[in-house]
């Protein structure tokens, strides 16, 4: 059997002001050409399709049609779980009638969890749908209020398929979780649990010949087992700005073991964190890289930069932020008051001039400077 597993869409996401619907087009198109190539058996989305649990319009209408081409045109089979940004009553409108052609929309469980089966030469393989739970909901649909973490939810879930699974037939898990072993979360993964971690034990999936999980951003294998996080569609954080974004490419032998490849996604827009002086920084891209892309700027000089931020767009379009590390420590004093507000008067308008003309202040400039000075406090005083 070949299955692509991917997760972590977030249609309808912002960054920083900007609308990805266009990127998210861009890089959903090279999956649709990649399911044209490769034509698997099944294609496996674990949550967290949009990005809220009211999208736009424009995300709703890029789902439709990505998973139209897909199933329609491409004829291969999708499933679908929400995530923790989803809002599953809306995800699994008119359910029933897409199983029908090939599009499961698995948006709740039940105390019996029945698989979507695939067939292929060597047999059936049970794929087995853990959309995001809240502890509070698996309490009330399992009729057991023991159930206060999301490892004791997921427990009492999966060890009911456990029950009615046969261990001869080979079984894929898909769950949108977070599993104890994977790395570090990212600034654009929503907390599963305000003052805890919400995190599952890895050993819950062991029964499974795979496991498809959403949640995580960054692609990532849990331990030696085939725990797998597919990883997001983009990068939605400069904390993300080093992952390497993929779908995974699986292929199951009629024993259940699973050979894994990532293909990666090519963004239309990369998104990078640069750092460097700002002089440096006007007159070209560190590394050579794309000026289009969504960047982050961390200044290395030591003094102020006026007007910082448009002046380095005139060369990056796309620049979102600009961090000042140096600038500052510097505003930071022990008692807590900006350093800016003991700096003399003169010696801020001498560096104003200096960032806007290039050019030092001139003696002459300075005695006018202090006699324009000295009249806006007569003036002052006299009112």
């Amino acid at each position: 059997m070949k299955f692509i597993h991917t997760s972590d869409w977030h249609l309808g996401r912002i960054f920083y002001g900007i609308h990805l619907t266009d990127d998210q087009a861009y890089v959903l198109e090279q999956l649709i050409l990649l399911i044209r190539d490769e034509q698997p058996d099944l294609l496996v989305i674990a949550g967290d399709v949009y990005d809220r649990a009211v999208p736009p319009v424009e995300a709703v209408d890029l789902l439709d049609d990505v998973l139209s081409r897909i199933v329609l045109d491409c004829n291969v089979s999708v499933l679908l779980i929400p995530g923790n940004h989803d809002n599953p009553r809306r995800l699994k409108f008119g359910s029933r009638f897409l199983e029908t052609r090939g599009l499961y929309l698995k948006c709740s469980f039940m105390q019996k969890m029945d698989p979507v089966i695939i067939n292929d030469t060597n047999g059936p393989v049970y794929v087995y749908a853990f959309p995001y739970v809240e502890p509070s909901e698996a309490r009330e649909i399992l009729c057991d209020g023991t159930l206060h973490s999301h490892h004791l939810a997921a427990k009492a879930i999966l060890d009911r398929v456990k029950m009615q699974h046969n261990r001869n037939i080979r079984s894929i898990i898909v769950s949108h979780s977070l599993v104890a072993g994977g790395e570090e979360t990212t600034e654009s993964e929503r907390p599963l649990t305000i003052g805890g971690t919400g995190a599952v034990d890895a050993s819950l999936f062991s029964f499974a010949h795979y496991s498809a999980l959403g949640h995580l951003h960054k692609p990532q294998k849990i331990k030696d087992r085939e725990i797998h996080y597919s990883g997001s569609l983009l990068k939605y954080s400069f904390s993300e700005a080093l992952h390497e974004k993929s779908v995974q490419l699986v292929e199951m032998d009629h024993m259940g073991v699973c050979t894994v490849r990532r293909v990666p996604l090519k963004p239309r827009r990369d998104v990078r964190c640069i750092e460097g002086h700002f002089d440096d920084l006007k007159k070209s891209s560190p590394g050579g890289m794309s000026v289009d892309d969504y960047l982050m700027v961390t200044l290395l000089d030591q003094g102020v930069i006026l007007d910082a931020m448009q002046r380095l767009r005139e060369l990056y379009p796309n620049l979102l932020n600009i961090r000042k590390p140096f600038v500052e420590a510097d505003m930071k004093s022990t008692t807590g008051v900006a350093e800016y507000q003991k700096i003399d008067e003169k010696e801020l308008f001498a560096s104003f001039v200096s960032q806007v003309t290039g050019e030092e202040l001139s003696d002459i400039q300075l005695k006018e400077f202090e006699m324009v000075q000295e009249e806006m406090k007569k003036k002052g005083r006299s009112e």
